[in-house]
Parts: structure tokens; C-alpha cells; sequence
């Protein structure tokens, strides 16, 4: 699975532009409610008359600026599924959170509280995202070691709801400041499955990132 989550004024353009490839077109946001008086939101289902693919939600730039909860997340989560669209659900821990040693039981609420209620046979339709806010945009990373460790127990908390063997078949993605430093390190350890690529994505040398999760 390879995607661009793209601005919804965007969303159009970027479909024609890579119609002729498997690339998968994405939306940055979408709204919980089906219908109602949101005015300016974007429903499931407006992403779903686009033929979107996946979505994120629950971003850390969503939960500080916008006061999104874990309750907001799982809405989003069970509306996209409902609607066929792939939920990349975005967790992850501050830096005093993780200096003062709660960052586990941060992720576990997060995970927790995102997937309440998801039904077991759309559960490895949920792509996790580990983002440590700490590493958005600072030009600091988690060392692979730090970032398998969490992904790591994000499968073990699925499997506490959901078993051994479905926690293995959800995919869990890495981001925070991924670079072409970074990205084969990361993308080798046996947890991390994929790359949630911010910023890096809109600099020329994101090929060099392709290239090298493509090794």
C-alpha cells in the first residue's frame, strides 16, 4: 500500500494526476457524524462519493489545536469503516510523557479507546500510526530500537482485545521526522510495517525515501 493523504480541495487533481498508477489517494481529515449542522466539515461519505481510500485520524496536530479526544478518534474510526475508507489511526507521546515513563500507558489508552467496539472482522481494516509527538516536525526520530519497541506493544494491546493472530495481520505504521536517513533502519524492524511520512514528503529528496523502503 503506497498513498498521498492530500488537503480535500486537492483531492480531485491529485486522482487524475496519478490515475495511471497504483498509487492510493487519501484525505488528511474527515468529520464523525454522518449528517448534520457541521457546516465546512467533511463526512465519510463525501469521501466515499471521491472514492478516498484511507483517511487519518486522530493526528497529534488534531488533538492539541483542535481539542480532538480519543472518543472523537473512534467515532472517525468506526464512520470510516462503515464507509469502506481505511482509518490510519495516529497515536503517540510526548516528551514529558515518555520522560516521566507513562508513554505505555498513553498508547495503550489511545489504542485502547480508538478501537472500542470495532468489530473483529474490521479490525485489520485499522492501520495504526505511531507518531511520538516529540519527533513531529523536530528533526528528532525515535532510534528503530524505540520506535519497534512501541509498535511492538501496540500489537500486544490489539491482542488483548482481539488475539495473537489478528494483532499480527493490523498494520502499524512508524512517523515522526522519517528521512532517508532513518527510513530503511526503521522500516526493517519486524514490528514497523510502514512509514507515515510528514514533512520529509515535501521535499524533493522523498524519492530517496521510496527508494529505500522499497529495498
Amino acid at each position: 500500500m503506497f498513498g498521498f493523504a492530500v488537503p480535500y480541495t486537492d483531492i480531485d487533481i491529485a486522482k487524475e494526476v496519478l490515475k495511471e498508477t497504483d498509487i492510493m489517494i487519501g484525505a488528511q481529515n474527515m468529520h464523525f457524524a454522518t449528517c448534520g449542522a457541521y457546516t465546512g466539515e467533511i463526512s465519510a461519505e463525501m469521501l466515499k462519493e471521491l472514492d478516498v481510500k484511507f483517511v487519518i485520524v486522530g493526528h497529534s496536530e488534531r488533538r492539541e489545536h483542535f481539542n480532538e479526544t480519543d472518543e472523537d478518534v473512534n467515532k472517525k474510526t468506526k464512520q470510516a469503516l462503515e464507509n469502506g475508507i481505511i482509518p490510519v489511526v495516529c497515536v503517540g507521546e510526548t516528551l514529558n510523557e515518555r520522560e516521566t515513563n507513562v508513554h505505555l500507558d498513553k498508547i495503550k489508552s489511545q489504542v485502547k479507546r480508538a478501537i472500542a467496539d470495532v468489530d473483529i472482522r474490521s479490525i485489520e481494516n485499522v492501520i495504526i500510526a505511531y507518531e511520538p509527538i516529540w519527533a513531529i516536525g523536530t528533526g528528532k526520530t525515535a532510534t528503530k530500537e524505540e520506535a519497534e519497541e512501541i509498535c511492538g506493544y501496540i500489537r500486544y494491546v490489539i491482542a488483548e482485545t482481539y488475539g495473537i493472530t489478528i494483532s499480527q495481520n493490523v498494520r502499524v505504521l512508524y512517523g515522526g521526522s522519517v528521512n532517508t536517513e532513518n527510513a530503511y533502519g526503521l522500516l526493517n524492524m519486524p514490528n514497523i510495517d510502514g512509514a507515515l511520512v510528514g514533512g520529509a514528503s515535501l521535499k524533493p529528496t522523498f524519492y530517496e525515501i521510496i527508494e529505500k523502503i522499497g529495498r
